[in-house]
């Protein structure tokens, strides 16, 4: 049996001279997520940033703008705020306070955040390798075996039903629909997840989704069978 590795908490001793910078939007994202009960929690940002550093050393994009745009991202999200602008300007006023910041770092990292969103498949392309990066690392997190646990983990919280034959998963929907309807948290694999592995933007990030998209679908498989009481 594999050992289970318990995640250390980030050091940033990369950054020497954005350490401060990073550590202020971990300590933001951390009071923001620390109890969150929708799988956007802090240990979903940890993952996030931690991943972007490794997607941005393969990718060759600039890896301080990947980190705070990483640990900020949900703090903006829509699921989280009242609106899509109000989260954005708290991400915003928090990066105004930020003078060891460029503007062109400041509004980049906006950028990435304000675009990056699933939104039921209907945003359009990541401007810039760093936004192309985020969103890999952001949407890595939604396949493989954590991705499974934060399924049910969102359905619970949201009061969707594990399963149900009779509600089909949707094949077309609006950004309103995708976030309010009633679904299932299998469709909700359907729906997103498993569209996820053929939205990966860069090369370093599709070829760990391959092999976490496999796992999903096994698990499915599995799942189906014992649903079925064949297995």
């Amino acid at each position: 049996m594999r050992k289970v590795v318990t995640a250390m908490m980030p050091s940033w001793t990369s950054y020497p001279e954005q350490a401060e910078t990073i550590e202020a939007a971990e300590r933001f994202a951390r009071s923001v997520h620390e109890c969150d009960r929708t799988g956007h929690d802090w240990w979903h940002v940890h993952r996030v940033a931690r991943m972007v550093e490794r997607l941005a050393r393969e990718e060759g994009a600039d890896a301080f703008v990947c980190v705070v745009a990483a640990l900020l991202h949900d703090v903006a999200d829509e699921k989280l705020n009242p609106s899509k602008e109000e989260g954005l300007r708290k991400v915003g006023d928090w990066l105004a306070g930020r003078p060891q910041m460029t503007e062109d770092e400041r509004l980049h990292v906006m950028d990435i955040i304000s675009t990056m969103s699933y939104n039921g498949g209907g945003n359009p392309p990541m401007r810039t390798p760093e936004g192309r990066v985020v969103q890999d690392a952001d949407r890595l997190d939604a396949i493989g075996a954590i991705a499974i646990a934060r399924t049910f983990v969102y359905a619970g919280w949201k009061g969707d039903p594990l399963h149900d034959p009779r509600i089909p998963p949707r094949e077309k929907m609006t950004a309103a629909e995708y976030r309010q309807d009633k679904s299932t948290a299998i469709n909700h694999f359907h729906e997103k997840l498993l569209k996820l592995k053929d939205r990966i933007n860069t090369g370093s990030a599709r070829r760990i989704a391959e092999e976490r998209h496999r796992y999903m679908e096994a698990y499915l498989a599995q799942f189906g069978l014992e649903w079925e009481g064949e297995a």
